[in-house]
């Protein structure tokens, strides 16, 4: 496993980083995700993350249950803020109350003395930028939290934060959590060079497209049993398209040609961005996060980059 240092911290997170969203705390068995988190462990992934709001906090139950066994400096540990957790007009968003009340309970579920990493899940129209800031920065100096970020942030967003904490002497964001694939490429017209010129590391989410890299979705065929498309909850009609599709069976040539599985080779397209310091997976089986820690450290050719943005383009 190779690491990269997380933004413009001295912070080295694993390239290949281990998420929780639509797995654990319900969707799957918490016998299967402790054993895929020790995997994720065994193989030098140092990187959790999960969100209080993920099934209402169950998944950082089962993940702050998973890693108490392991030295506290050895991983690193990220959870989240905003999602509606309650029906009261104060459960949500980004206000201090919240903010503060909820790093509490995450602190709760979690079992543990402090988060490394707390992301704003969303930015707040309702709240003041300044007030955000400020509550993060009183967790931080309380020693609750180490380092702060933001989710899906526009590049806009971003910039604001970082100005008006180099104003008001506050501490920075340091990462963004965006989601980031071979099918979803908006970040790179604003969101990375931003991020390059202000510290702010990309950790991104659903590199394999929530499966669709994966190759298991074919074109003319019917959706499998059990995968996530197949879940009543899940509308993927937006990625799962014909021309979606038809890439990808472009890619598996590809792949194929360098050795890799075509969700190895999707991971190391994404980790081909300096910027980019982790891409985060979800494995709801061991077997699924020991294949994809593979791709960390591969280098693709610039052959096989143009290739890739042809079909790709």
């Amino acid at each position: 496993m190779q690491y990269r240092r997380l933004g413009n911290t001295g912070l080295k997170v694993s390239e290949i980083s281990l998420g929780s969203w639509l797995t654990y705390g319900g969707y799957v068995e918490e016998e299967k995700a402790i054993a895929s988190i020790d995997k994720a462990y065994e193989l030098g992934i140092n990187f959790f993350d999960t969100a209080n709001v993920y099934m209402r906090g169950d998944a950082e139950k089962v993940v702050g249950k998973a890693l108490r066994k392991y030295p506290r400096s050895s991983y690193v540990l990220a959870t989240k803020v905003f999602g509606k957790m309650g029906d009261g007009p104060n459960d949500h968003g980004l206000s201090r109350k919240h903010i503060v009340e909820q790093c509490d309970a995450s602190l709760k579920r979690l079992g543990l003395d402090y988060i490394d990493i707390y992301y704003c899940h969303r930015y707040h129209q309702d709240t003041p930028l300044e007030e955000t800031l400020r509550a993060l920065d009183d967790l931080i100096r309380q020693g609750k939290v180490l380092y702060i970020g933001v989710s899906e942030w526009s590049a806009e967003q971003m910039t604001e934060a970082i100005h008006l904490a180099d104003k008001k002497l506050l501490d920075r964001i340091v990462v963004n959590q965006p989601n980031y694939s071979m099918l979803q490429r908006y970040i790179e017209k604003e969101v990375i060079p931003v991020g390059k010129k202000h510290g702010i590391g990309q950790v991104v989410f659903s590199p394999l497209a929530q499966g669709v890299l994966t190759g298991k979705y074919k074109k003319g065929q019917a959706i499998p049993e059990n995968s996530r498309a197949a879940q009543k909850d899940m509308n993927l009609s937006r990625i799962l398209t014909e021309d979606n599709l038809e890439k990808v069976e472009k890619l598996k040539a590809i792949a194929a040609n360098e050795n890799l599985s075509l969700a190895q080779l999707a991971i190391a397209w994404i980790l081909r961005q300096e910027n980019v310091a982790s891409a985060l997976v979800g494995a709801s089986r061991p077997e699924q996060i020991e294949e994809n820690a593979k791709a960390s450290g591969i280098t693709l050719s610039q052959e096989t980059l143009a290739k890739t943005e042809e079909i790709l383009s």
